[in-house]
């Protein structure tokens, strides 16, 4: 037997190589939960700091035969250090996963592993077709929560996008790869049936589907279209989106197959920190997609990045005053995160922590709290995003103590994720 962990949540991934080795004629579970009787165990993980979890540590150690996966290994040196497992998979898994866990990593592509003290690692390479045949779907798949929806679909791979602190073009690439809107339904249709009732689409950008040197509109249309007629637009969200990657065909159909939702990555009202984030896009482009998708019905939730090196106060009053004239339905805030593996993580260890906001101490408003500067900015305009919404949401004490505790927890789990990084600094790709 074969166990497929994904501790928390189950990740599309897991479900997809569970179908790569039932079909393989392999004896598959797939679970949440940090347990396992198999001979093999396959762990998908998504955060860094889930190599800093005791508990997956201790699991790891206890089996001994654990392979890991998952975008968290584009720095394999690091997961190898961190859990000491048997292997690392670095790349796309379809295609070696059954060879890995049949013989072992030697002579994989992009899988690394200890041999006599040494780490050996090779290039990964990328899949040839993303058509698959049916995922291993788990029988309370659709009790599962993510963001609304009770899986994540993956459509394609790729971003044509640099942004800095995205790893999505370091680990699938830039050119953008589709899968057959055929498999697609397939798929969908198979998880419905077994009781998934909510599904979201991604990908980095939903439009970006079947994308051949421009939007191939048709494409995303007839995809989400066939997928509204299986599940219902209740229960079909297409997410994320970038602003220059939009245009009135692609949101008409958000709005008629879908939740009538678009979620697009604003990151900031600064065109210098946007220019520094290499988004590719201005403030005023992020404006003018915002007020296109509300004049066709659509809602509009935008997340911002406080904290970015560089940002100064001047910057974040800009966001402010973005998020303030542009009446978000929703806003989500993070402090900049160094993922492993994007220049924004190279960024930061090469600066000096004193001049990054999320190790100054907030002298502002908030000053009684005891907050970073970074902590200060992310609470800030979350109180923000709420008083600035088309229906303003009265400011609880329990909203206020929420959105303290989220800052907060924020800056704390950053820190641990830089000291981890500094850590591993001679080895982690740039």
């Amino acid at each position: 037997m074969i166990d497929i962990v994904s501790p928390g949540t189950y990740t599309y991934g897991s479900l997809v190589l569970g179908g790569v080795l039932r079909d393989r004629g392999h004896d598959i579970k797939i679970t949440r939960k940090l347990e396992s009787r198999g001979e093999s165990v396959l762990l998908s993980l998504f955060s860094t700091l889930q190599l800093l979890d005791p508990k997956i540590r201790d699991f790891v150690a206890e089996r001994g035969n654990v392979c890991v996966g998952g975008p968290v290994s584009l720095c394999p040196e690091m997961v190898l250090g961190e859990l000491n497992p048997k292997a690392v998979v670095s790349g796309e898994g379809e295609d070696i996963v059954a060879p890995l866990v049949e013989n072992g990593p030697e002579g994989l592509a992009g899988v690394a592993y200890r041999h006599q003290g040494e780490i050996i690692k090779s290039p990964p390479e990328p899949v040839g077709s993303l058509d698959h045949i049916l995922p291993l779907i788990p029988d309370d798949l659709g009790q599962q929560n993510v963001r609304g929806a009770n899986v994540y679909i993956e459509t394609h791979r790729g971003c044509l996008g640099s942004c800095t602190f995205c790893q999505v073009p370091r680990f699938f690439g830039r050119s953008i790869r589709s899968r057959s809107i055929e498999n697609i339904v397939d798929e969908v249709k198979e998880m419905k049936r077994l009781g998934v009732k909510r599904v979201a689409i991604s990908g980095g950008t939903g439009s970006l589907f079947g994308y051949r040197n421009k939007i191939n509109r048709e494409a995303f249309v007839e995809m989400i279209r066939s997928l509204s007629q299986i599940l219902g637009k209740r229960n079909l969200s297409v997410p994320d989106m970038r602003v220059d990657l939009v245009d009135e065909t692609v949101l008409e159909a958000v709005r008629d197959y879908t939740i009538g939702w678009v979620f697009f990555g604003l990151e900031s009202g600064s065109d210098r920190i946007l220019r520094a984030m290499r988004k590719g896009v201005t403030v005023e482009d992020n404006l003018r997609a915002v007020e296109l998708a509300k004049s066709l019905g659509v809602k509009v939730g935008g997340s911002f990045i406080v904290g970015y090196p560089g940002e100064t106060r001047e910057d974040f009053e800009e966001t402010m005053s973005f998020v303030e004239e542009s009446m978000l339905d929703d806003v989500f805030v993070s402090i900049a995160e160094p993922i492993p593996g994007t220049p924004l993580s190279a960024q930061v260890l090469d600066m000096p922590k004193d001049v990054l906001a999320l190790y100054q101490e907030h002298q502002g408003e908030y000053q009684a709290l005891r907050l970073s500067e970074a902590e200060a900015r992310c609470f800030e305009l979350m109180l923000q995003g709420e008083g600035c919404k088309p229906v303003p949401r009265a400011l609880s004490q329990d909203l206020y103590n929420a959105y303290l505790d989220e800052s907060r927890g924020q800056g704390r789990d950053i820190k641990r994720v830089i000291e981890l990084l500094e850590k591993y600094r001679d080895v982690l790709p740039h």
